[in-house]
């Protein structure tokens, strides 16, 4: 195994935090702005992990609410958790959307404030405008991170803008990896944690988030650490509701699979006696 592993940010319901999301060493937390803003639990989870050592990553709230929260707010969620970066406003498949939407978003942010890393989303709907989403972000002046968004559908293996793992294998293979940026995988997508086995061996990807282990467990599904992979249709975080103490062990051995997979050490730490 060549590659140096990737870390593991599980996403789960507030009331839930410290049973599948604290880690034994605190590395990596991608967090909703809108939930630290709108959460004083949620926050304050953060804040402690933040102190313990945690890199917190702030996403800008598009996946969940259909829209990017404004600069000022993005801001505003990243100095209440003391968060090393910001992942700027994108466009679902659209690359020249996400260009715009980024660039005006870095020219705020940056006006507020410089403690954070900015990080942009690749988004297109087909191979040429991936390239040039790529390329503009990693030439411009105020990236300093690229996140790659989870494979939802089927498509050509080969595909780029569809294909997270042709994606990241055609940086490689073409040198293009910018090794002046932090490089991050945003969801698990149809493969799920299998996904992972591939991008380990990429040694310059540094993050995956996901809720699909605590979703999927407190459905009473099992993500097998060799698979298959099969996901049903599955709620929201905010909505998931009170999720039933005899399927917890579930859910970390769910946890547990998907760090396996992408060769992540880290762990639940254990509850105080």
């Amino acid at each position: 195994m060549s590659g140096g592993g990737i870390n593991v940010s599980v996403i789960a319901p507030a009331a839930y935090l410290a049973d599948f999301v604290a880690q034994d060493p605190a590395t990596v937390h991608h967090v909703a702005a809108q939930r630290v803003l709108n959460d004083p639990s949620y926050r304050a989870f953060f804040q402690c992990e933040a102190e313990r050592g945690a890199s917190i990553i702030v996403d800008n709230g598009v996946f969940d609410l259909g829209r990017a929260l404004p600069a000022e707010d993005l801001v505003r969620a990243a100095r209440a958790v003391h968060a090393e970066e910001i992942i700027l406003p994108d466009v679902m498949g659209d690359g020249p959307a996400t260009i715009k939407a980024s660039d005006e978003a870095a020219a705020r942010i940056q006006d507020l404030s410089d403690e954070f890393r900015l990080c942009a989303v690749v988004h297109a709907a087909d191979d040429e405008q991936w390239l040039r989403c790529y390329d503009h972000f990693a030439s411009c002046d105020y990236a300093g991170a690229i996140a790659l968004p989870a494979s939802r559908r089927p498509a050509p293996p080969d595909r780029l803008s569809a294909t997270r793992t042709a994606a990241t294998a055609y940086l490689k293979k073409h040198g293009l990896v910018n090794h002046r940026l932090v490089y991050r995988l945003l969801g698990l997508g149809r493969t799920g944690h299998l996904e992972l086995v591939e991008q380990r061996e990429h040694d310059w990807i540094a993050s995956v988030d996901g809720a699909a282990p605590v979703l999927l467990g407190a459905m009473g599904i099992a993500m097998l650490p060799e698979g298959p992979y099969s996901k049903p249709k599955t709620p929201r975080v905010e909505e998931l509701g009170t999720i039933p103490p005899e399927r917890f062990p579930l859910i970390k051995a769910n946890i547990a699979a998907v760090r396996r997979a992408a060769d992540c050490p880290l762990r639940i730490p254990e509850a105080p006696a």
